[in-house]
């Protein structure tokens, strides 16, 4: 769970430095003064400071120096090796929000659609034009849920006829995976088989919009999971036994289509998890969910 901290509160407007995502940016933005910095560019900078010079370049694992004004904040990394240039400043928006312009946070929206990014020098560089749009404070929810246990082989292959046909070959591979694993009292509801298949579409799977594609070489990621681990890796070792083998129209080499860089070349991964929580939760009291003992120990 992430929730809003009480931070105690200093007596001048902040230069602050940070150096990476240690501190989220709610944390960042409640290192703030007795009179309250202006809301809009003081989330700007608790997201630009969240990563340190992420948002330099090049990018490292160093210090971000980052004063807020009343309409704009100025970033200049501390690395003299380091400079924030318009660009390296503005891409950073991308980072872990779903749109650059409009980043949902505890208690509001920041909003960076009329941002203006302008070099002040050649390591600095001014962000103005950000808003804040002021919402019932909320928080949010994560949890993971355990679903089995995985097992992976890798593989390649360059035969150019295979990879002509290759989803209908690994439709192949999976009907034949199926009743050979079914022989052994395994079932299909009792594993999840996958092929990642990378110079295809292994990266987006489904999502991925270029549907052409023109590898001369694939790689494939073989996987099973299944809630028991005994079956992932059973069902695995057959899956290894027939990629490799499966006839295809076309087809020359009469031995083996693929190549394994690994031996053994089974890899049980072990636990899997998936995401089964992902919720916002509106509250009255942020701090209600989150009550704090004090226990004094002599």
């Amino acid at each position: 769970m992430r929730s809003a901290r009480r931070i105690p509160k200093c007596r001048a407007w902040p230069t602050i430095a940070s150096t990476g995502s240690a501190a989220p940016t709610n944390t960042c933005r409640s290192a703030r003064p007795t009179t309250p910095l202006p809301a809009a560019p003081a989330w700007y900078a608790g997201k630009m400071l969240e990563c340190g010079t992420a948002s330099a370049t090049p990018k490292g694992h160093d210090c971000l120096l980052t004063t807020v004004h009343r309409g704009y904040i100025d970033l200049e990394p501390t690395n003299p090796a380091r400079r924030c240039t318009p660009l390296s400043v503005a891409t950073h928006a991308l980072h872990e929000n779903a749109s650059p312009t409009l980043h949902e946070e505890p208690g509001g929206l920041l909003d960076a659609t009329d941002c203006e990014f302008t070099a002040i020098s050649d390591r600095a560089v001014r962000v103005s034009g950000m808003r804040w749009r002021t919402r019932p404070y909320d928080i949010k929810l994560e949890g993971a849920e355990f679903v089995g246990f995985r097992a992976i082989t890798i593989c390649g292959t360059r035969d150019p006829i295979l990879i002509s046909q290759i989803d209908s070959y690994l439709q192949s591979v999976r009907d034949d995976v199926a009743a050979r694993a079914a022989a052994f009292g395994v079932s299909p509801e009792k594993y999840h088989l996958v092929f990642h298949v990378y110079g295809k579409d292994g990266v987006m799977g489904a999502a991925e919009p270029v549907r052409q594609f023109s590898s001369h070489e694939l790689g494939i990621v073989v996987e099973v999971v299944s809630p028991s681990e005994e079956d992932a890796k059973a069902v695995l070792a057959i899956a290894r036994v027939v990629v490799p083998k499966v006839d295809f129209p076309g087809r020359l080499c009469k031995s083996g289509n693929m190549a394994f860089p690994f031996s053994p070349s089974d890899i049980p991964v072990g636990p899997t998890y998936k995401f089964s929580v992902f919720h916002v939760v509106r509250t009255d009291d942020p701090y209600g969910m989150f009550p704090v003992e004090y226990e004094e120990v002599r």
